[in-house]
């Protein structure tokens, strides 16, 4: 027995197939004993009640039939059990009953016995409600302040609140926005109902609101307006939980005054009457049912807190005090005080255990019985301990093998001009195998699966192809490889390699534009090369046989032209588009650096001299924003159509269905416009969508261009260039609720407030601030622009980029991850060593291509062992 387990002080199994709940046990003095003493009041979904006055026994026979006071079957399920004082004129405790459709309140004497069988209890029917609606729970008190006797407030399923006033019905109230009902409860400080609607937010109702509203029996549809007096019910405080509550709770005593406690899924809270947060306590685990109870300590609660794992844990506030382990997962949990024992822990199961337990640590005296003493078999022993180390030397052998598991990348010229490969290798001295399969990508998303069982010295190429998805160029021509597979021992492993697909993809060779709208001139430290020899793929169908101009065009159309100057150590590129500027300079700028140091040369610099086109690069931000707005206004259009087309159909509906035939009044004409209008405001938005896809591929082929240019001018570190490209471009895609502009400018202020802020005061005040504003779309893009152009005016005058707190400290793994080079070159290969072991049990490739905003490829490889 472990020390940490609830110790039983008594226990009853309830019946055979029977269902409880958590409104299904109370405890109270019920029979009016007077000694203070509580009994245990059970309801089962099978309509049993059940009354138990838990004591020790030192036997076990008759202990649960000598504690078991009361035991009557009736009609109905019951759902809900409370003690109060529910009758008028009475000071005496009643027991309230809650049936799906009944509320019936009982009284329960006890006659003293004569003989040995003890007394004889009785339940003896006092008033009952007949409801007209289907009960989901239900909660009493003093409603209004009145002071001697209890009320109660019944939900329904379908959210409507009836109060009940001992033997009479006062009223009615439907809940606003109802969709499923939640827990209830009533909280007597504030005089207020608390309940979690289907919004997932903790709402609260004031008494003397739910009187004055308007009258639920006077709603038959809730579509249709109010036609009676009475206020609109409102909450008078709401609390957003992201998540259902299970139950809820108010405690009285002194020490929770004013502190309003919220069981969810994943966390509780405690809050003020007012529906201020004090605390709240992530779990790591799912919550079955919990109860606040008093604290020895001024100013804290303690928490019995139930689980599915079979725990019961007691916080006080947020901290664990104690973990008690039971046999069942609680459904319900309690606090009563018995004749022999005080503060004994109550808890019902889901199938009828019921158990009364205490938390102690009484010491376990089970002792490990002797063992028959035996001789060791040294022979025996020498013999294992052998063969251990045998095995110990082959294992330590095979991970010495040079058994590596390869991924290559090829886009060499010897493929298509549109396939590509993969290979997995399994090297060794062997000779190699080779299972090629071929596929075709012609759609957004495609899997490929085969088993294989590769040998060692084997090898397995996967040759796939790729095509532009879109009129307009891509961002981004790199894509990610995924490597997961499983070692013969069984741990897992994953592995990643990025390659680039190459520019020959996208554009062709063309003839040279004599005038174009936007120029950016780089500066190099060595003399002009032939472009010919940098990009041999598009040397054999150049108009400029001599290597100082290279002119390609897109397949959307837009044409970009490099030229290398004869006297200086200049590259200009042009072109009438901005972004697509970007993709021909990156790659000119990665060739350099490949060919120069391929050349030996290791002081090879480039640069950027020019001012920085910010003026441009606003161009594509008001474009997008344009489209972002025109997105916005044909939505609410759409809206307001939608609702002028049902409000027509109502009327159109209600004329037909009228016995007296009535003119039409044009409404049909009028239903066939507003539907020519929300279709016509449909295909604008389509159309509105697909521009908005372009504009933010051509935004971000912009930014980075802007962001190469900015590396290039002020000699960023590729650590320093991740950062400003994760700050420029936060979103890989626009949605409704967050766009580019408002993510982009509060990740630019964030590095205005901190690492590039002139004043120490402000970089300490803004990491001190937690929270912000919720991000929306913008007014307009000025407060955007004039933030980027601090941002690069800072980085000019010397501001330093970095995440770290301190100029010493390190970079962020995740950082120097973005900032790893990609090679570009043709015929290049990636090689990555992902696994050494005499054989691969598992292997799955998983590659993500995207050569637009909204391509991507999948292919997987199981691979088996031999």
């Amino acid at each position: 027995m472990s020390l940490f387990k609830a110790r039983d002080w008594w226990s009853a199994a309830l019946g055979e197939g029977e269902e409880f709940d958590q409104g299904c046990l109370c405890v109270g003095d019920v029979d009016n004993s007077g000694t203070g003493h509580d009994k245990v009041v059970v309801g089962s979904y099978m309509g049993m009640l059940r009354i138990f006055s838990p004591h020790t026994h030192k036997s076990s026979e008759g202990g649960v039939t000598d504690a078991q006071l009361l035991e009557v079957q009736l009609q109905n399920a019951i759902i809900h059990v409370e003690v109060g004082k529910f009758v008028s004129c009475s000071e005496l405790l009643h027991l309230a009953v809650l049936h799906p459709r009944k509320l019936s309140v009982y009284s329960v004497s006890g006659t003293a016995g004569n003989v040995e069988h003890g007394d004889q209890y009785q339940l003896k029917l006092v008033y009952e409600h007949n409801l007209k609606r289907t009960a989901c729970n239900m909660t009493y008190g003093t409603f209004g302040g009145v002071t001697g006797h209890h009320s109660l407030c019944i939900q329904s399923m379908d959210g409507m609140l009836m109060f009940f006033e001992q033997d009479s019905y006062s009223f009615g109230r439907f809940l606003p926005e109802f969709l499923l009902p939640g827990p209830l409860v009533y909280n007597s400080r504030t005089d207020s109902f608390l309940t979690v609607s289907s919004a997932r937010q903790l709402d609260s109702y004031k008494y003397e609101t739910l009187a004055v509203a308007t009258e639920a029996e006077s709603r038959q549809d809730p579509d249709l307006p109010l036609k009676t007096g009475g206020k609109r019910l409102m909450p008078d405080w709401t609390f957003v939980l992201g998540e259902q509550a299970l139950e809820l709770s108010v405690p009285s005593f002194s020490h929770a005054s004013s502190s309003i406690f919220v069981l969810g899924e994943r966390n509780f809270y405690c809050l003020r009457d007012n529906g201020q947060i004090r605390f709240m306590k992530k779990l790591e685990f799912n919550p079955s049912c919990f109860l606040p109870y008093a604290s020895v300590t001024d100013g804290s609660t303690n928490l019995l807190l139930g689980n599915h794992t079979n725990m019961l844990l007691i916080y006080q506030d947020v901290t664990l005090k104690w973990a008690a382990q039971l046999s069942f997962v609680p459904v319900a949990v309690r606090v009563a005080n018995f004749p022999e024992l005080k503060g004994v822990v109550v808890s019902l199961s889901s199938d009828g255990h019921l158990l009364c337990s205490y938390m102690g640590t009484d010491p376990s005296f089970f002792t490990t019985p002797k063992v028959d003493a035996r001789e060791a078999d040294y022979e025996q022993v020498d013999a294992e301990m052998k063969k251990l180390q045998k095995f110990i030397r082959e294992a330590t052998r095979t991970q010495e093998r040079e058994n590596i598991l390869y991924i290559r990348f090829f886009a060499g010229r010897q493929l298509h001009l549109t396939k590509f490969s993969f290979t997995l290798l399994l090297q060794e001295a062997a000779a190699r195998q080779e299972v090629t399969c071929g596929l075709s990508l012609s759609v957004a998303m495609l899997t490929f699966t085969s088993s294989l069982s590769p040998g060692v010295g084997s090898s397995t190429v996967v040759v796939f192809s790729a095509f532009l998805n879109g009129r307009y160029p891509p961002a981004d021509l790199t894509g990610d490889i995924t490597v997961s597979f499983s070692s013969p021992t069984g741990v897992p492993r994953v592995l990643q390699s990025r390659f680039s697909l190459p520019l020959l993809l996208v554009c062709v060779p063309s003839s040279p534009a004599k005038t174009s709208k936007f120029k950016i001139t780089v500066d190099t430290n060595q003399p002009p090369v032939n472009l010919n020899a940098i990009f041999p793929e598009f040397s054999g169908k150049s108009e400029d046989k001599d290597g100082n101009t290279l002119a390609l065009q897109f397949l959307s159309g837009a044409k970009v032209t490099v030229v290398a100057s004869k006297t200086s150590q200049r590259y200009r590129i042009q072109s009438d588009s901005f972004g697509d500027m970007w993709l021909v300079v990156k790659e000119l700028v990665q060739r350099f650096d490949q060919h120069f140091s391929k050349l030996g040369v290791k002081d090879f610099k480039k640069s950027f001299n020019g001012p920085l086109p910010l003026q441009d690069y606003f161009l594509s931000v008001d474009h997008h924003f344009q489209l972002r707005v025109s997105a916005q206004q044909y939505q609410d259009l759409l809206s307001e159509r939608a609702v002028q087309f049902r409000a027509i159909q109502r009327r159109l509906l209600t004329r037909f269905k009228d016995k007296t035939p009535a003119p039409l009044q044009n409404l049909d004409t009028l239903l066939d416009a507003t539907y020519s209008q929300v279709i016509a405001l449909a295909e604008a938005a389509e159309e509105n969508r697909a521009l908005l896809e372009e504009a933010f591929v051509r935004l971000r082929s912009a930014t980075h261009l802007l962001v190469l240019l900015l590396s290039l001018l002020q000699g960023l570190t590729p650590e320093q260039t991740a950062i400003l490209e994760a700050t420029l471009l936060p979103l890989l895609q626009d949605t409704p609720q967050l766009g580019w502009e408002e993510s982009c400018d509060a990740a630019v202020s964030h590095l205005l407030r901190t690492c590039l802020s002139w004043s120490p005061k402000d970089q300490a005040t803004s990491l001190a601030q937690a929270g912000g504003p919720v991000l929306s779309l913008p007014h307009d893009t000025a407060r955007l622009k004039k933030h980027i152009t601090l941002l690069c005016d800072r980085i000019g005058k010397g501001g330093r980029l970095t995440l770290a707190s301190e100029a010493n400290a390190p970079v962020p793994a995740q950082v120097q991850n973005l900032a790893a080079p990609v090679s570009s070159d043709p015929e290049s290969r990636s090689d990555i060593a992902i696994f050494r072991d005499n054989t691969i049990a598992q292997c799955t490739l998983q590659v993500h291509l995207s050569i637009s905003n909204h391509v991507c490829l999948t292919v997987l490889i199981p691979m088996c062992g031999r």
